[in-house]
């Protein structure tokens, strides 16, 4: 009677020398992980950040974007039949005389605003550093501007700055100066505008950077006193050192807003006189719904100049700080 032997799976192969050697065996598949509670949690909570992303970000950008690369009238608008024109909108916005001095305003409204508002924020927030009595209350009152709405700041900028009943005016001719056309003067237009804006964005500076000194050790100035530094040193090799991250992601912010900013300037001025004061924000307006006959493609040409200016911001704030972190 034969008798069997059950010998393990595998196969023998030999080598070179001719010695039998046994394969390895098969590589195994892991088995597929069903997504756990913890992971359904985490895409639960994802999902309405993710769709109110593409609502209302990416939807609006791909729409303003078709907008500037097709010939919309009120007609097509509607239907929804406007030829594609490719980057027509973008080279009449280009040829426009208005460009040169949109662009012009733009800059100095935007480098303006941001270089005083961070100067006066930084001061402001280096001050009440000091816990002085009635800090708190100060720094609250120092809050108003920001909480208040743009239309209630913007109008009452342009009471004070009125040219017959302002308070600013009725202040100069009590010294002795003569009247400043504010609104209504080409020389004074953009001028106003930026310290309504200035005064609108110096809370937020002042906060962000009074919570970044708060993280400063105090161990530091106590060491560079004992060393015999003065109030400006200490400042200039410990305060303003340290403070860079936040400064940066202060005035990243501060850059995008103020692009932006239509609100003041519509309410003050318009964009006038004889477009004095017309930013990239106004002028966009102007052609999308400020005439009889609307322009919706250069107006969506210009508010995609807006968005890829403070995309390329973005992009140089985020390398700058990869270097500091890989460094």
């Amino acid at each position: 009677m034969n008798r069997t032997t059950q010998l393990p799976d595998r196969r023998t192969v030999r080598d070179r020398k001719g010695a039998a050697t046994a394969a390895p065996p098969p590589p195994r598949t892991a088995p597929r992980r069903r997504p756990t509670s913890q992971q359904w949690a985490a895409w639960g909570f994802l999902a309405p950040v993710t769709l109110y992303l593409i609502l209302f970000y990416a939807y609006p950008l791909y729409r303003n974007v078709d907008l500037s690369l097709r010939n919309y009238t009120v007609r097509s608008f509607v239907q929804g039949d406007a030829p594609f024109t490719g980057l027509e909108n973008y080279l009449t916005v280009f040829d426009d005389p208005t460009f040169a001095p949109a662009l012009m305003h733009t800059v100095v409204f935007t480098v303006v605003s941001l270089v005083f508002q961070y100067a006066i924020g930084l001061a402001l927030a280096v001050f009440f550093t000091q816990h002085f009595r009635l800090s708190a209350t100060l720094r609250a009152l120092f809050l108003v501007p920001w909480l208040l709405p743009l239309i209630v700041s913007a109008s009452t900028w342009s009471w004070m700055l009125n040219s017959d009943s302002g308070v600013v005016n009725a202040a100069l001719h009590a010294v002795g100066i003569d009247a400043v056309n504010w609104l209504t003067s080409p020389s004074w237009s953009l001028t106003s505008v930026i310290l309504a804006n200035v005064w609108i964005g110096v809370p937020f500076n002042l906060v962000v950077l009074y919570s970044g000194l708060q993280s400063i050790p105090a161990s530091l100035y106590e060491a560079a006193a004992l060393d015999g530094a003065n109030a400006w040193q200490r400042f200039w090799r410990i305060t303003f050192p340290l403070l860079r991250p936040v400064s940066a992601i202060t005035l990243l912010l501060g850059l995008v807003y103020t692009l932006k900013v239509f609100d003041i300037i519509w309410i003050m001025t318009k964009g006038g006189p004889a477009d004095s004061s017309t930013t990239f924000a106004t002028w966009s307006y102007q052609l999308g719904f400020g005439n009889l006959l609307p322009a919706f493609g250069p107006g969506a040409a210009v508010g995609n100049l807006l968005v890829v200016a403070a995309l390329v911001f973005g992009l140089v704030y985020l390398r700058v700080q990869r270097k500091q972190y890989a460094s």
